[in-house]
């Protein structure tokens, strides 16, 4: 992860009306796993992992990763959101040296069609426009991720490009501060 910028990490928890955005702890071990060996949340990121590989790759206790959020929902972790700087030799920026912050976000299948996307990104942006007034932050997704396009337009993302990577047509959108 690339260095956001942030001073103080992690951040007091984040409370909305029904989360906690906190930084990950060991009890969320198996939510990462189930994540990012999940079918259904991997689809338009290059497909589930075996879980295997996933076990052996997520540690037992997470490393600090500033922008890293787990959401929380009644004491059990089920998501991730992100912030984290844009590769400068990615495509898709609107800075002509890169490194936008980047929102991202993995939520479990049972979660989704519940709003917790919307609550728990709306939360950290508000966070990320407190610590790093005036950044842009950009979202990139695959065009053909309907739900994804939606939840950008709705959190106040406009599309800049559409471009061709990873073998599909990706989405790319800007939040300028308000």
């Amino acid at each position: 992860m690339t260095d956001l910028g942030i001073t103080a990490w992690p951040p007091a928890p984040i409370r909305t009306e029904r989360l906690v955005l906190r930084e990950p702890e060991a009890r969320d071990r198996a939510t990462m796993v189930d994540l990012f060996s999940s079918p259904e949340v991997r689809t338009y990121l290059g497909g589930a992992r075996p879980r295997a590989e996933v076990e052996r790759a997520v540690p037992e206790a997470p490393t600090r990763q500033p922008g890293l959020f787990a959401v929380e929902l009644d004491g059990t972790a089920i998501g991730l959101v992100t912030l984290d700087r844009r590769d400068a030799d990615r495509p898709g920026h609107v800075r002509p040296e890169g490194g936008e912050a980047e929102l991202s976000y993995l939520f479990l299948p049972q979660a989704w069609g519940r709003g917790y996307a919307a609550e728990a990104c709306t939360a950290v942006l508000g966070w990320f426009d407190g610590v790093l007034p005036g950044e842009p932050v950009v979202l990139c997704t695959q065009s053909a991720n309907d739900r994804a396009m939606r939840l950008a337009t709705k959190l106040g993302f406009a599309e800049v490009d559409r471009f061709e990577e990873f073998a599909a047509e990706q989405w790319f959108g800007v939040r300028w501060p308000s």
